[in-house]
């Protein structure tokens, strides 16, 4: 394998990744780099053919290629255009839409929406929980109820807040540096306790605003800001971390995806999560892509059929 790390821009990304050969090569290395596998079986035997493109399992005699159950699937695209698309993707401040994506990939737009799915799909927030302090919020994703069409909503019960959008809930790490998002269906102590004793350790010290949602919180030290009394930071306490990464998903959103679907939602905020993370452990542009390609080699396959049902 040649040495990863050896571009900085995207001039040099297109002038190391030069062809579908170097692709293929860096993307074998990647996937294979704890060893030869069979993605049917799971044998750790296999042949390979001449040529280099396909692969035969050993014991199930199953034929893959090096694309096979992994986030590329059994796309007919080239590997160099993935490449490219992940570099677009992951390296956008604020990400791209499909539209924008196509224009730059050489597709129809039809294939840049699937594409940018199915890596979205692949960066989904990483494993093991957050400890020490950890800030939680929450935020709703969606236009004004007042705006929607009335085949969309019962106007008769238009209120303030987030009537009739969807909710997110973030949990920000201020020793690991890290994001964790979830969509989830109401903002009470069920869906918040649950996803903080999900993903926190216990013991941390938790840092909210003063929603009631958050009483009576075990396992946890709380400390709560008293955001409706203009109170923003009081100590250590505030959430000032998780809010600056909503101010950033939502110029993701306004500013370039303008609408995200309830269906298709998680992803999105995985999306974002995933590249503030990166950038919070200053990754260069080598390693940003490398970290996409990692993640997409490991996902799994997602037919068209399924994103669409």
């Amino acid at each position: 394998m040649k040495n990863a790390f050896a571009f900085k821009t995207l001039a040099e990304f297109l002038e190391y990744f030069k062809d579908e050969d170097t692709c293929r090569e860096h993307f074998t290395a990647i996937r294979f780099r704890n060893g030869e596998y069979c993605p049917h079986c799971g044998h750790t035997k296999v042949y390979t053919f001449s040529g280099g493109k396909r692969y035969r399992c050993a014991k199930c005699k199953e034929d893959f290629r090096i694309q096979t159950g992994t986030v590329f699937g059994e796309s007919k695209l080239p590997l160099r255009k993935w490449f490219i698309a992940i570099y677009l993707l992951s390296n956008s401040s604020k990400g791209i839409s499909s539209v924008q994506l196509a224009k730059h990939v050489g597709v129809t737009q039809k294939t840049g929406w699937f594409i940018d799915h199915r890596l979205r799909s692949a960066m989904k927030a990483n494993k093991g929980q957050l400890f020490g302090t950890v800030e939680v919020d929450e935020t709703y994703v969606g236009g004004a109820v007042r705006n929607m069409h009335k085949s969309k909503v019962d106007k008769s019960k238009v209120g303030t807040g987030g009537r009739g959008k969807a909710i997110v809930a973030g949990i920000k790490s201020r020793d690991k540096k890290e994001v964790r998002a979830k969509v989830i269906v109401a903002v009470d102590s069920q869906q918040l306790h649950g996803m903080i004793k999900s993903e926190v350790t216990a013991g941390a010290t938790v840092c909210t605003d003063e929603h009631r949602a958050y009483n009576n919180l075990d396992g946890y030290t709380r400390k709560a800001v008293n955001h409706s009394g203009k109170i923003y930071v009081e100590g250590d306490a505030h959430t000032n971390g998780i809010e600056s990464f909503w101010a950033l998903f939502k110029r993701a959103y306004h500013g370039i995806y303008h609408h995200m679907s309830p269906k298709h939602l998680q992803k999105y905020v995985d999306e974002c999560a995933f590249r503030l993370n990166l950038k919070a452990k200053e990754m260069d542009f080598a390693q940003v892509f490398a970290q996409t390609v990692t993640r997409a080699s490991d996902g799994q396959q997602l037919p068209y059929k399924q994103l669409i049902a």
